[in-house]
């Protein structure tokens, strides 16, 4: 059970780094607004293709995926403002255990990444009608959804040297994990090469944990979560391991 003086820390910096995020609020609006554009305008094409069951989900399950890869932006512009401040190292210095400044920073762009996602599916479900299997299943595929895009933007802003090259990061990074793992375009549809390689890609799991839990299937959500897991240990220990190195290379604006 966590210490009271450690429970108040990590609230105050929960406190203060919602603070910076909401701040600059622009790039979270962005990314809860554009989805709904984005699945409005499509959803007739992906009815038209798959019927009006299938269509409706594919058209809110991919536009889910591709935004949230998109808002890796989010995390991993999060950690970099800490690199190009230089506070990491002052914070360091505070009473406060490395454990307590990650969860306070973590905790902040968890919430705003899942808001997203909740965002978009209450969307589907409520104005599109989209048909849901199992809420149970649902919000565990979010959790390990979000966890892994947590994840790989954190690996992402301790990697990169500047906004510019985060920007590069998630936009190509996104598309090309959203595209590759069957997001937009079904995979079914797509040419053999692109099918052998899409397990490769967390999107890939991403899409078939959403429609595993919204078919209400336990045994392939399970599998899939497993697999999202899998993906955030990996992107975890190697920002973990570049941040316990130093950051090596100056980071700028």
């Amino acid at each position: 059970m966590p210490r009271p003086e450690s429970a108040g820390r990590v609230r105050a910096l929960v406190r203060h780094n919602t603070t910076l995020l909401l701040r600059e609020p622009g790039p979270l609006a962005s990314r809860m607004i554009l989805p709904l554009v984005f699945v409005t305008l499509l959803r007739p094409l992906y009815e038209a293709a798959q019927g009006a069951r299938e269509g409706t989900t594919q058209a809110v399950t991919g536009t889910l995926v591709t935004f949230s890869l998109l808002a890796l932006s989010i995390a991993g512009g999060s950690v970099l403002s800490e690199r190009v401040g230089h506070t990491w190292e002052r914070l360091r210095t505070t009473a406060a255990h490395p454990l307590e400044l990650l969860t306070g920073k973590a905790v902040p762009v968890l919430g705003a990444m899942l808001a997203q996602q909740v965002v978009v599916v209450g969307f589907g479900v409520l104005v599109l009608g989209m048909p849901l299997g199992h809420p149970g299943l649902l919000a565990l595929v979010l959790l390990a959804w979000t966890g892994t895009l947590l994840a790989l933007g954190t690996m992402a802003g301790v990697l990169v040297r500047s906004q510019g090259e985060l920007s590069a990061a998630y936009d190509i990074g996104g598309m090309l994990l959203s595209s590759l793992g069957g997001a937009l375009v079904p995979l079914a549809s797509m040419p053999g090469w692109v099918r052998h390689l899409a397990p490769a890609s967390p999107g890939y799991w991403a899409v078939s944990a959403l429609h595993a839990a919204l078919d209400g299937d336990a045994g392939r959500t399970a599998v899939c979560c497993a697999a999202l897991g899998a993906f955030a240990c990996a992107a975890g220990t190697l920002a973990a391991i570049r941040v316990g190195r130093g950051w090596g290379r100056s980071a700028t604006l």
